[in-house]
């Protein structure tokens, strides 16, 4: 089966009460393909950077199994800059420096050797991009997933709601399902926003875990209660990629399924958490994520010995 990511490759600038960086490696898409590789032997990419991006990163992805030919590096320009500085409490944070460069008229450009792409994740970019890779898929794929944002919501609804129609699975946090829904509780939100188009959707909860919806089923995985948290930046990203890189892997998309890839997704995310960056990303061992994801299974396992009556 074969992954396409679609999102940004990026440098970031952190600071959290635990420490700050300078400029290392981020970005959805880098997120989402390093995550995903963990149950992709072989995916594809859709982004742009510039001729500043580090030719030993884009090593780095090659030899996770990223095929990077549809990765364009616009020579004389730079790639997209985020800085950000996260509060006491790490879910809320506060942009400081936000420079679009390549990003500000990317066009997503499809290679013929990505035709046929079976799974598509959308990582947040604006939706006018996001329904263009749909749009020139001649094929259309087995599933779609788009992430998103309030800022879309904010500026951009009417264009976010169309790209919303085209696709299988949304993933977003309680807050922008609150904003997209126009209703407080999530059961309710998640009626009406899949009245939009999605026929899933996953509701983020940050370190509160996270809700699947389908028809009139929903799941809940626990989050992984962690000691320290020093960087949630790419943490939603991280969980999107392991989500999509389970199912391309399995290629089921039963609920059942996406059960599992939630876990999936949820405990690569619990790993990214750990350090700055990607970096956490690009040291796990087959061995830890099998026994993170056996940790999460037992957070919620246990037998019923006694009925009521």
């Amino acid at each position: 089966m074969s992954l396409l990511t679609v999102g940004s490759v990026a440098f970031d600038a952190i600071e959290t009460p635990f420490g700050k960086t300078d400029k290392i490696i981020g970005g959805a898409g880098t997120y989402i393909a390093l995550s995903s590789s963990f149950f992709m032997k072989e995916q594809r990419i859709v982004a742009v950077v510039g001729e500043d991006f580090p030719k030993e990163m884009l090593n780095q992805l090659e030899a996770k199994g990223v095929d990077l030919e549809g990765l364009q590096i616009k020579q004389g320009e730079k790639t997209f800059f985020w800085s950000g500085k996260y509060h006491n409490d790490m879910n809320t944070r506060d942009t400081l420096v936000t420079e679009l460069n390549v990003l500000e008229h990317f066009d997503p450009i499809i290679p013929a050797s990505y035709q046929g792409t079976e799974y598509l994740m959308l990582g947040n970019l604006s939706p006018q991009v996001q329904r263009s890779v749909i749009e020139r898929l001649e094929t259309r794929p087995k599933l779609i997933a788009m992430d998103t944002m309030n800022f879309w919501m904010d500026i951009a609804l009417d264009e976010l709601k169309k790209t919303m129609s085209m696709v299988d699975v949304l993933i977003i946090n309680d807050e922008e399902a609150r904003q997209l829904s126009k209703e407080y509780s999530l059961v309710k939100a998640a009626k009406v926003i899949r009245n939009m188009g999605p026929k899933h959707l996953i509701i983020k909860k940050g370190e509160h875990g996270a809700l699947l919806f389908h028809g009139d089923h929903i799941f809940f995985a626990p989050a992984l209660p962690l000691e320290d948290v020093f960087d949630p930046t790419g943490a939603g990203d991280t969980f999107a990629g392991g989500f999509m890189g389970y199912l391309a892997s399995t290629d089921d998309t039963s609920f059942e399924n996406m059960k599992r890839a939630i876990i999936a997704g949820s405990a690569l995310a619990s790993f990214c958490v750990e350090k700055f960056g990607t970096e956490r990303l690009t040291e796990i061992t087959k061995l830890e994520l099998e026994l993170r994801i056996d940790r999460f299974v037992n957070l919620a396992a246990f037998e019923m010995t006694q009925t009521v009556g």
